[in-house]
């Protein structure tokens, strides 16, 4: 393995992780403050037991979120320094904003773990929320940052030079909104169907059926609204893709022939050297109306692009494929479930609807991680879009494969500790309730 592959797996393996506990992280403190809130409203005590058994989930995703992400911040200059040196003054704003957030994130979190009876129940919920928008937030402007590297602006590039440097133009860039907006949605679809999906475990388990019914239902809803919106945005992003970044879009969809009407795509084997791809549905004329609202508009091709300059095309379209695919499925348990609460009251009861939730747990992430293989593997060969070549950027210091193991190494470990305390948090809610009879109220 030579240290340019070491360094992009080492990058792709840690953002690979602290993608998942970063969303958990980001999504599961609204989760916990909707419970607490219909505690405040109602007195039932299983609410609260739901709020404070996903309290300490949030703690524990904070702690490991805060740790993958330092790690991730001095992997940027470790292995990317070329970039930073150039890259750092220009959108350095969004991470410097993002530490911010993470403090206040950090400050609300102590006092909502700590605030028991100690302050005014509205200020302590109210602290709960704080913790849930400072995260959303601290998400929002590490995305910025990456939407950056798709879509470089607030500078000037001049003779290899980075002049008249803009850093609010440069957050704020053309691909800032569609990024952010499709990645938290994607962040409450995956959170809530694997929420959902443990707590449809357990009631198919009869294991404290009241508390994780009531738990079920809120991870739930916000699985299923969050599903239904994401084809939205998924479609501003592939209008913003299509626009500013025509090469990732011909490998998304393995589209190799600039034309009219073009064809999108539905599975099929992408086969380079002959330039078709096999075994393929196409539907005529749609891939041209969802790029620009026309079917007859030109879709640029990988034809038009040099080959030195195409992503590659198999990674890319399976990994979006994959995507398309997994949030297709669980829109489509979206409705089932929306039927259910709406025409259909006795499938709630039924086995069949807790089961598909189940096999839906880790759906959500699987098409997360797709998700970010699209953003990340369709910008290759450029790390800085047109500006900055990947082979470019990285460190000169030999050694790196060694780095990457001993990060592969530590990155498994803490997902080994995650989710040891997660399974002994959930079982300790089990045996709290086979061990004490107490009422409850509906």
């Amino acid at each position: 393995m030579d240290d340019f592959l070491a360094a992009r797996l080492q990058m792709a393996f840690s953002l690979g992780f602290h993608i998942v506990f970063a969303c958990i992280g980001m999504v599961m403190p609204f989760f916990m403050t909707v419970a607490h809130f219909i505690w405040l409203k109602t007195g039932k005590a299983v609410y609260l037991d739901v709020t404070k058994a996903w309290s300490k989930g949030v703690a524990i995703f904070f702690a490991t979120g805060a740790v993958s992400g330092t790690v991730l911040s001095f992997e940027l200059g470790l292995l990317w320094p070329k970039f930073m040196e150039h890259a750092g003054p220009i959108f350095g704003m969004p991470f410097s904003l993002e530490g911010t957030a993470f403090f206040i994130e950090a400050i609300a979190l102590g006092f909502y773990l700590y605030g028991w009876k100690r302050i005014h129940p509205w200020f302590h919920w109210a602290t709960g929320v704080v913790v849930g928008v400072s995260g959303l937030i601290s998400g929002i402007l590490v995305v910025a940052a990456n939407s950056w590297m798709n879509s470089p602006s607030g500078f000037d590039y001049v003779n290899g030079a980075y002049l008249n440097i803009d850093p609010i133009k440069a957050m704020f860039n053309e691909a800032w909104f569609s990024q952010a907006l499709h990645m938290c949605v994607a962040a409450f679809v995956s959170t809530g169907f694997a929420v959902a999906g443990v707590h449809a475990l357990m009631i198919l388990r009869k294991r404290n059926v009241l508390f994780h019914s009531k738990a079920f239902k809120i991870a739930a809803v916000f699985a299923t609204v969050a599903a239904c919106l994401q084809p939205l945005s998924g479609d501003i992003s592939a209008k913003d893709v299509a626009r500013r970044q025509p090469a990732k879009l011909a490998a998304m969809e393995a589209h190799f022939h600039t034309e009219k009407n073009a064809a999108l795509i539905i599975g099929g084997i992408p086969d380079t050297a002959a330039k078709e791809v096999k075994y393929a549905l196409k539907i005529p004329g749609l891939l041209s109306f969802m790029a620009h609202g026309d079917f007859n508009t030109e879709v640029t091709g990988l034809d038009k692009i040099p080959v030195a300059d195409q992503p590659p095309v198999a990674v890319t379209h399976y990994a979006f494929q994959v995507m398309v695919g997994l949030g297709m499925a669980m829109l489509g348990l979206a409705l089932l479930y929306f039927i259910a609460l709406w025409k259909k009251k006795q499938w709630l009861r039924g086995r069949w609807l807790l089961k598909l939730f189940v096999i839906a747990t880790p759906l959500g992430f699987i098409a997360l991680e797709a998700g970010w293989t699209v953003t990340e593997v369709g910008r290759q060969p450029w790390i800085i879009n047109g500006i900055m070549r990947t082979a470019d950027a990285v460190t000169p210091m030999p050694g790196i494969r060694y780095s990457f193991y001993l990060f592969t190494a530590v990155y498994i470990s803490l997902s080994l500790i995650v989710t040891f305390l997660l399974y002994r948090q959930i079982a300790m809610v089990g045996r709290l309730y086979d061990s004490e009879v107490k009422p409850q109220n509906d």
